[in-house]
């Protein structure tokens, strides 16, 4: 992804912009942390985008498939990425990087598919850290080869029986589920959430809608067809929505390839219909802005993200705008 070289810094310093209403507190519910050849993403990185002059308060960590264990049991190697962020916990504590609690929750990944025997892999993630507040799937799939398929899970894996036996030691344990899908499978949530209304999803990046492969240069009809299906997964009342991450290339965005990044203005623009939609059929109380960094890193600054999210909230009362930008990430996955 290389979203961490000095020459896309520079690229992104094209566009600078002040941090707008910069007393307002934040917690970011979506970044990862990595290492990778030629490209990471750890403590001190995070600490340079946040710095932009945002009051970001607390974070949470999501899965992004970094850092497992190389030996041991399968089913447990995914533990070695709550170690990996726990360790960088411990490193923030220290106090030599600034005041933000990072990775204040943390959501890994577990093979829910295991069934019920997923039970004790989620107590191992447990006793790493008592900051370990669910798991997430990112089980996006699409039948045509020119749509990414970020992991190798088989279509129609939500309704799958093994799954939701696994799924169902998620309520037991009290663990939230994080679910990153496309679109055209937003009936599945809705069908999930409704058979376990005692478990809390978060749905990431706004449903995820498609703007590659067969569904390149349909803008307007996919639009249609995701307000649908989003508006349809609203009227479940344990799902709750990440507003952000239209700036990934599968979203058919192009941000990534202009001269100069795209400012705060034209972001917001570009992505109010999708996330004023949101807000308006979850509530401001179900929906939270996320960054998705450094992901999203791909077309603009931290800081001009943000700014982003703060002009599409300007008309939202002092207490819709807590929620949107502090509340509801707190509350769903139970920071202190």
């Amino acid at each position: 992804m290389m979203t961490t070289n000095a020459e896309h810094h520079r690229w992104l310093d094209l566009t600078f912009e002040d941090a707008l209403e910069p007393g307002m507190p934040i917690c970011d519910p979506h970044h990862h942390f990595w290492g990778r050849p030629n490209d990471r993403y750890f403590l001190e990185d995070l600490y340079s985008d946040i710095g932009g002059g945002h009051n970001i308060v607390s974070t949470v960590f999501i899965e992004c498939q970094a850092m497992y264990r190389q030996h041991g049991p399968e089913e447990m190697k995914t533990l070695g990425q709550t170690e990996f962020v726990q360790g960088l916990v411990a490193q923030n504590n220290s106090g030599q990087y600034g005041e933000t609690n990072v990775a204040a929750g943390i959501v890994g990944f577990a093979d829910l598919a295991l069934g019920a025997p997923v039970e004790r892999v989620l107590e191992a993630h447990l006793a790493v850290t008592p900051r370990f507040r669910g798991v997430r799937h990112i089980n996006a799939f699409d039948a045509s080869p020119d749509v990414p398929r970020p992991r190798p899970f088989p279509e129609g894996l939500l309704g799958d029986a093994k799954f939701r036996e696994g799924f169902a030691v998620l309520d037991k344990l009290g663990l939230s589920f994080d679910a990153y899908m496309y679109h055209p499978q937003l009936h599945e949530i809705a069908d999930l959430a409704n058979a376990f209304p005692r478990v809390t999803i978060v749905l990431n990046h706004v449903g995820g809608p498609l703007g590659v492969g067969p569904y390149a240069g349909k803008r307007d009809q996919i639009f249609e067809e995701w307000k649908e299906s989003m508006t349809a997964v609203a009227a479940s009342p344990n799902v709750v929505v990440k507003v952000g991450g239209l700036a990934m290339p599968v979203c058919g965005t192009n941000w990534r390839e202009r001269p100069m990044p795209v400012a705060s203005g034209e972001l917001a623009q570009a992505t109010a219909p999708y996330y004023l939609h949101c807000i308006e059929e979850f509530g401001p109380e179900r929906c939270m802005f996320e960054s998705n960094f450094p992901v999203d890193k791909l077309a603009c600054s931290y800081t001009v993200l943000w700014n982003a999210f703060k002009r599409l909230a300007h008309g939202f009362s002092a207490s819709e705008q807590a929620a949107l930008f502090h509340d509801t990430a707190t509350r769903v996955y139970r920071l202190s």
